[in-house]
């Protein structure tokens, strides 16, 4: 009995508006990083299907950057702390860590020999340091500035030069090592969000919230000119990146376009436009090889097309927020995973290729809470916005009309033969056929907390808060109280049928897991223990013998039903993140999912 990690579908950048965000290039060129929450995400930039999440921060991490040797990535979080560790195995071993300053690390950059870094960001004495990667000896000081530094690079050869830019609205230029402030940069009226050195030493570059962009000498720190004449974007510039040969250079503008930059000429080759919404605000960018990369506010990434400035050759979706729920559903033949997250987005991904969308048009506007599919090939979903929606699979995009409002908030949904829909509200039991509203339980004398239909329709099962699972005969359109509870452990936090219709399964705040045989009037048929702390969702396999739960302790269990010491254990499916979606995309395929905003399948073996 084993378990292998399949594939990674990794989150997007987290993003915040107004805030650059930097993306981490590699010396080697095959992946670039990015961090969203307390991970850093490596992916591979042919195939970004392909990615590897780095989660040993204890606080949000923010930036990632490869060492120039390629062997190590340094990257620093929420608190000030660096960690450096090593690339070349899949454990990533932890080789130094650091805490250089005491406020959020907003840039790092290290020299050429990949043996000294500067880190910049947030701090209570200072904006900044310079050390040794591995002693954190101080190689110089970088004061100079009277607010938070948001960036900060060091030119790619000797003698040495690094340049810093803050929200004081100033540069700085340093000389080293040990490095020494030379004078301030006062060309910009605005925070400056980035400065960047030639690849070849010569010159670098500053860019600003004035939608300012200039150029100076590399060696003496003196203004060459400025790009783009008065302005170079009509909004705020956030990233910019070289050219590999160091004679252009894109910059990433809040005015939702990316400009391609002649920068011997000090003009604008191309301008590509990626959209009119405020999410298509440009704050990230990164030129890697022939790949021009950039980071939208909604945390899509761009692959830019030189030839067509409006279209870029991809972009790449997913979620940026926490993953609620998933479900797997076949079409043509052909595995797709759907997930929906705490900000209503709902995403559908080829389950072999990664290749993935969102639905089009007007959805949630709240948290997607659970989701099911139904016989007529459609998406069941209910969220925190009081609906329930029914999507159609095969067209992708929401339906304005099949929308149903409900009185009270749906915690839960579930589906059954027959065009049958179950919904437990908060106080409310509503039973759904073809969409419409048929039957509504109120006044109940429990919580109920979650739902599910007999695949056969025609029970409907509802888990309690007390650890009661009542069953509800389905007659006609209407639910009847058959007088019968089952008794959990504790309160009921998920629960399915079998897709034959022999098993209830059940998972309860207690930590245990119980499962009930139908024929047999429901009889208790295993308890099964083994969490260390609240599960929360559970899916049953096709092979109707074997079930998966996972919650609060990070760990997933996958139980034999006939034999409750039987059972396969993945622990840290999705490391310091608790599981939040369960489903299979075939007896042998687990799919994970979690508030890191990733999806994960598993190879499962008997």
């Amino acid at each position: 009995m084993a378990h292998e990690l399949k594939h990674v579908f990794a989150s997007l950048p987290q993003m915040e508006r107004g805030v650059a965000k930097v993306i981490g290039g590699d010396p080697k060129g095959n992946n670039f990083l990015y961090t969203n929450g307390k991970c850093v995400i490596i992916r591979n930039i042919e195939n970004p299907a392909i990615a590897d999440i780095y989660t040993e921060h204890a606080h949000t991490a923010t930036v990632a950057k490869y060492a120039p040797s390629g062997f190590y990535i340094a990257s620093g979080d929420a608190s000030g702390k660096i960690r450096i560790w090593d690339t070349t195995q899949k454990e990533h071993i932890l080789k130094y860590e650091y805490t250089p300053i005491s406020g959020k690390v907003k840039d790092i950059a290290w020299t050429e020999d990949s043996k000294r870094m500067a880190v910049v960001g947030d701090g209570r004495e200072k904006f900044g340091a310079v050390f040794l990667w591995d002693t954190g000896s101080s190689v110089g000081d970088l004061h100079g500035h009277a607010k938070s530094i948001n960036s900060v690079d060091i030119k790619q050869a000797r003698p040495y030069r690094l340049a810093t830019a803050s929200d004081d609205t100033c540069g700085s230029f340093f000389k080293g090592p040990p490095f020494k402030f030379e004078f301030t940069l006062r060309d910009h009226s605005q925070f400056v969000n980035c400065v960047r050195f030639s690849p070849d030493g010569k010159v670098f570059v500053t860019a600003g919230a004035d939608g300012q962009m200039f150029l100076y000498d590399a060696n003496d720190g003196k203004l060459v000119s400025s790009l783009g004449g008065e302005k170079a974007h009509k909004g705020g510039i956030y990233a910019v990146s070289w050219s590999p040969d160091g004679s252009q250079l894109i910059s990433a503008s809040g005015d939702k376009t990316v400009k391609l930059w002649d920068v011997g000429a000090g003009t604008a080759v191309t301008t590509f436009n990626l959209g009119a919404d405020v999410t298509d605000q440009q704050l990230g960018c990164l030129w890697q090889n022939d790949h021009l990369l950039t980071i939208s506010l909604s945390g899509y990434i761009n692959y830019l097309d030189k030839n067509s400035p409006d279209r870029p050759i991809r972009t790449i979706k997913g979620h940026s927020k926490s993953i609620q729920c998933l479900t797997v559903h076949k079409k043509d033949g052909r595995p797709y995973i759907y997930s929906g997250s705490h900000d209503g987005h709902i995403n559908y991904w080829d389950a072999e290729t990664g290749e993935n969308d969102c639905f089009s048009g007007k959805g949630h506007s709240n948290q997607v809470s659970k989701m099911a599919t139904d016989d007529a090939n459609e998406l069941v979903t209910c969220s925190m916005d009081d609906t329930l929606r029914y999507t159609n699979l095969d067209k992708t995009e929401y339906s304005a009309s099949h929308v149903v409002k409900m009185d009270f908030q749906p915690k839960s949904v579930s589906t059954a033969a027959g065009g049958l829909s179950l919904a437990v509200c908060i106080g409310q039991i509503v039973l759904l056929k073809d969409k419409k509203k048929v039957f509504t339980l109120d006044n109940l004398d429990y919580e109920a907390e979650v739902g599910a239909l007999h695949p056969g329709g025609t029970v409907a099962a509802v888990g309690g808060a007390d650890g009661g699972i009542r069953l509800y005969a389905i007659q006609g359109n209407s639910l009847k109280d058959e007088g019968q509870t089952l008794k959990a452990a504790g309160a009921i936090t998920d629960m399915a049928y079998s897709n034959d219709g022999a098993y209830l399964a059940a998972i309860d705040d207690k930590k245990v897991a119980t499962a009930f045989t139908v024929a047999d009037n429901y009889s208790v048929k295993n308890e099964y223990h083994g969490h260390h702390a609240k599960p929360v969702t559970l899916a049953w396999s096709p092979d109707n013998e074997h079930f998966a739960t996972g919650g609060m302790d990070m760990i997933v269990f996958i139980w034999t039903i006939d034999d409750s010491d039987k059972r396969i254990k993945l622990p840290d499916t999705h490391r310091l993140h608790h599981v939040s979606g369960l489903a299979w995309v075939d007896e042998h395929t687990l799919v994970t999912t979690s508030h890191d905003a990733s999806i994960k399948q598993w190879t499962i073996k008997y």
